[in-house]
């Protein structure tokens, strides 16, 4: 049986993107596991792309202050609730579909993510350089995977009763200078 996700080249399997370019070098450690994290998840679950459900299912499970900015506790346990029966259940109809709403640009050069999973991962990049910094973490990515409404992410994050606008509040809270 084929991989669905595609195989990774010689240059991308130590985190390289196809163009040469280290994708990673922007991400924390922290995060460039917690990516990994998701195309392992993307593997086992059998499906064609990484998409956003992949990276906040392995967001919540390694990231300790991406689950203190969603309320760490019931909620929690609620989403990664929904994000364990994807695999199982409603996540099925996914499998069969890329992740792209069309509201934002085509990220080319990240093989094997959906286009929101791929712009998500540049636009926690932005996020981290418009901070002066040169790492994004795991916070950053959390908000940009509510950057489209129509992202799986998303998604999931409704069916816990969460907003995107207020995860973007509370991560641009979590990074302000503690009085």
């Amino acid at each position: 049986m084929q991989p669905r996700i595609p195989r990774q080249s010689a240059g991308e399997q130590d985190a390289r993107r196809p163009d040469g370019t280290d994708l990673d070098h922007r991400f924390t450690a922290e995060l460039a596991s917690a990516v990994s994290g998701a195309r392992r998840r993307a593997v086992r679950d059998g499906d064609r792309q990484v998409d956003t459900a992949h990276l906040l299912h392995s967001l919540l499970e390694s990231d300790g202050e991406v689950r203190a900015v969603l309320g760490d506790g019931p909620r929690i346990a609620r989403l990664l609730g929904y994000l364990v029966q994807r695999s199982i259940g409603y996540g099925l109809r996914w499998q069969s579909a890329v992740e792209d709403s069309g509201a934002v640009p085509l990220v080319t050069g990240v093989a094997g993510f959906s286009p929101l999973a791929a712009a998500a991962m540049e636009e926690a990049g932005a996020r981290a350089a418009r901070r002066g910094h040169v790492r994004a973490c795991g916070v950053d990515l959390l908000a940009a995977l509510v950057a489209d409404p129509q992202a799986r992410a998303v998604e999931i994050l409704a069916r816990v009763a969460v907003e995107p606008r207020t995860v973007v509040a509370d991560v641009d809270r979590h990074f302000e200078p503690a009085p």
